[in-house]
């Protein structure tokens, strides 16, 4: 399988990274007490920290607006899934527990600042690819309505569109039974590829802590922009 970072987006923004996490051989599960209890604290500290902050002016949310807006989207009428869970914090509407695989995507989006988005790879169909969407771009989200792509980068296979840094697709949810999986962090453009490796491969070796299995990293730049897996 390959996967390709489009220049429809790098040559707009040159820096932008996107990285991806494969799994196999996961289990996904009732989150435990331990990732339950961290998410919880996690969010009760943003909480008291937010109070003296704008949620736009944390630095990962504020980058992540700067490039919705460079590829042509509204970043106030389509807020990037990173924003939108910090804005619940803010609000002291905790994340309620959902299963292991969700809470710890959740949770790795509110440290690193940044939109991630987890599908099961059973769902998923040949090459991989992140480009621009178009007019034309969209799906049926987990929000349960029809979701417009337009200007917003996005994540496509053979069938269509499935991901995005928005809203994700019903059509690669995953769930208890997936056992492999991909997962696709929209890094912040300022991250050297050093910090990007990193990042990477810390949330990869948590996730396997929890999930089991084995995992395997990669980056895409404007430089490296295909990967094959």
């Amino acid at each position: 399988m390959k996967f390709t970072l489009e220049s429809s987006l790098t040559n707009i923004v040159p820096t932008f990274k996107i990285g991806m996490i494969y799994y196999t051989k996961i289990v996904v599960s009732e989150s435990p007490q331990m990732i339950k209890g961290r998410t919880q604290l996690y969010q009760e500290n943003l909480y008291l920290e937010l109070e003296g902050q704008s949620v736009t002016e944390r630095p990962g949310i504020k980058e992540w607006r700067a490039i919705w807006k460079a590829l042509g989207g509204d970043p106030n009428r389509y807020r990037h899934s990173a924003e939108s869970l910090m804005r619940r914090i803010a609000k002291q509407n905790y994340l309620t527990p959902y299963h292991s695989a969700v809470d710890l995507n959740n949770f790795f989006s509110l440290q690193y600042e940044i939109p991630i988005g987890i599908y099961d790879m059973n769902n998923l169909d040949g090459d991989l690819v992140i480009a621009l969407g178009d007019e034309e771009t969209g799906y049926e989200g987990l929000n349960g309505r029809y979701n417009s792509l337009k200007n917003i980068a996005y994540s496509r296979d053979t069938q269509g569109p499935f991901g995005s840094p928005f809203v994700d697709s019903k059509r690669t949810v995953v769930t208890e039974n997936t056992t492999e999986a991909i997962q696709l962090f929209y890094l912040r453009p300022s991250l050297s590829e050093k910090e990007c490796t990193e990042l990477l491969n810390a949330a990869g070796k948590m996730f396997s802590q929890i999930h089991g299995g084995d995992y395997t990293t990669a980056l895409l730049t404007k430089d490296q922009s295909q990967v094959e897996i």
